[in-house]
């Protein structure tokens, strides 16, 4: 590790750094718009100008340059003493600042981005109180540049992370700068609307108010949002995330670094994909059907005792091999591992089946045409979490395993006299075939969020939570387990996958997921290692 002097303090940082990034990730508070270690380096905005020092050319003894270089397109090198402090770097940050608040309109109080805009951050910090501004300020106009998309134009600062992000990430090259000089702006090329399926991620990087999502815009204020971590479920890749929420609603997600698997980006798919959540078609009571009479609804706490009881009776009178238990790739590897347990401990000899894996298409690398040593985001095909995670488990449990087709086919042939089935898919997912079976099965248990066939006959429906509203794990394509927590309350009347599938396995109190994976970990090594996506620095936007 190469270690340097900023500003008096000695740190220690990682190899191929510049001196900006290695400031930022020491802690300390380095001003930049134009810089983002996902892009290319630009040197730009020249707020992150320092002061190095180097040989005098007469005494040739190290001394204060007073030339003042870009931290960010400056590369680290062992000794080398650098300062943010001084005279000299001061002043020139505050006319860059002044620079920027020329044109720029006053309108914080209508902004999305107040409260989360770095041009409000540097000005308190490192700007001016004052303005010497008199004359009229020059207004851009704001443009509709995509279905998702507004460009305030007036607000940009011209760092064009924007541009360089369509060129080298996304690369669809909706963006580019036009005219020239004072009057240069961001814009889309004639004909061309910003709607790659990575766009979200310009709002993400736009270090001021200019780029604005339209589903987000004017729905809340950022000081009132309470951020989670959590994983995004729309496909195997398993990003990252934020849930923002506030008052127990979900109003975006937003990309969380976690290099090696998404680093700073997210997909289209995944950032606006979690509105079922608030869907007032949710299933959000358990049922039970005795007979031909009308369904009840019954108390949370005699759920164990009536599953426990019809499972143990059709045991002991016609085998445990009666009994299956159809496992969602949406489920937590926690919830999972519960529910496979429960059953196994009741009937050995119960089937366990992984469900159905939803696909779509094949898989989209970006940026667009690239071969495979250069991809930098890949939207997989594969659009269920868990699935690597759910058959980790069912191998780990031995014993009886079917195939989905060949558990389908005993259902219809009556091998089964109960089965266990949880969904989880927000989408349409049952097939003709798989509904078939209700009438097949004399005790059916169907666990999901919305209604299907299999829910207007099963025995049983027990309401599923969607995943900003549980804790628990995905295992993604490469095999990385990943912890997500619960964001929000799930819909009154609904108790949390976890919490019931516990009790029903026989444990006593609170749902843990960490203290359930330590139970697998005895059982499963992989569940020994948990990847964790790392804190981004402070005050790296």
């Amino acid at each position: 590790m190469a270690k340097i002097t900023i500003d008096g303090q000695k740190i220690e940082c990682r190899k191929d750094l510049n001196v900006l990034q290695a400031a930022l990730e020491a802690g300390i508070n380095v001003p930049h718009y134009c810089y983002h270690p996902g892009l290319s380096v630009v040197a730009s905005c020249r707020l992150c100008l320092m002061q190095m020092k180097m040989p005098n050319p007469k005494t040739g003894e190290m001394d204060w340059s007073p030339r003042l270089v870009p931290a960010c397109q400056t590369p680290v090198r062992s000794r080398m003493e650098v300062r943010f402090k001084s005279p000299a770097v001061e002043a020139a940050r505050a006319r860059t600042l002044e620079l920027y608040l020329l044109n720029h309109p006053l309108d914080c109080p209508v902004c999305d981005q107040a409260g989360e805009c770095l041009l409000q951050d540097y000005s308190e910090t490192f700007g001016s109180p004052t303005s010497r501004m008199v004359e009229q300020k020059h207004s851009a106009p704001k443009k509709d540049i995509g279905p998702h998309t507004l460009l305030y134009s007036n607000r940009c600062v011209f760092c064009k992370r924007c541009i360089r992000f369509t060129h080298e990430i996304s690369g669809t090259n909706e963006l580019c700068a036009v005219n020239r000089g004072s009057c240069s702006e961001v814009d889309v090329f004639q004909g061309m609307p910003l709607d790659n399926p990575l766009q979200g991620n310009v709002v993400d990087i736009c270090p001021v108010g200019s780029l604005l999502d339209k589903g987000f815009l004017f729905k809340q204020r950022v000081w009132f949002l309470d951020n989670t971590p959590s994983i995004c479920p729309g496909c195997s890749t398993g990003c990252a995330v934020h849930v923002d929420h506030n008052e127990n609603h979900v109003y975006r997600l937003k990309p969380r670094f976690n290099p090696g698997v998404n680093d700073w980006w997210m997909c289209d798919e995944g950032r606006f994909g979690y509105k079922y959540i608030h869907d007032e078609k949710r299933i959000t009571k358990p049922l039970l059907r005795r007979g031909a009479g009308r369904p009840e609804m019954p108390l949370w706490e005699d759920i164990p005792g009536i599953v426990r009881f019809r499972l143990e009776q059709i045991a002991r009178e016609q085998g445990g091999d009666k009994i299956a238990v159809m496992l969602s790739p949406f489920m937590s590897c926690e919830e999972a591992w519960l529910l496979s347990g429960f059953v196994r401990s009741l009937a050995p000899e119960a089937a366990l089946v992984v469900g159905p894996i939803p696909t779509e298409g094949d898989e989209r690398k970006f940026p667009v045409g690239a071969q495979d040593g250069d991809v930098k985001f890949v939207i997989r095909n594969e659009k269920c979490p868990n699935r690597r995670g759910v058959e980790l488990i069912v191998k780990s449990a031995g014993g009886n395993v079917s195939a989905l087709d060949e558990f389908i086919e005993k259902c219809t042939s009556g091998a089964f006299s109960a089965a266990w089935i949880v969904g989880g898919n927000p989408l349409a997912w049952v097939s003709k075939e798989l509904g078939a079976i209700a009438k097949k099965v004399s005790f059916l248990v169907v666990q999901d969020m919305f209604e299907n066939a299999l829910t207007k006959a099963a025995t049983l429906v027990l309401p599923a939570c969607a995943f900003a509203e549980r804790d628990g794990s995905f295992m993604n394509h490469a095999d990385k387990i990943q912890p997500f927590a619960r964001a929000i309350d799930p819909p009154e009347g609904v108790k949390r996958d976890g919490q019931y599938l516990y009790e029903i396995a026989g444990h006593v109190g609170l749902f843990d997921a960490e203290r359930v994976r330590e139970m697998m970990a005895e059982g499963i090594e992989a569940f020994g290692t948990i990847h964790e996506a790392l804190p981004a620095p402070k005050h790296l936007h």
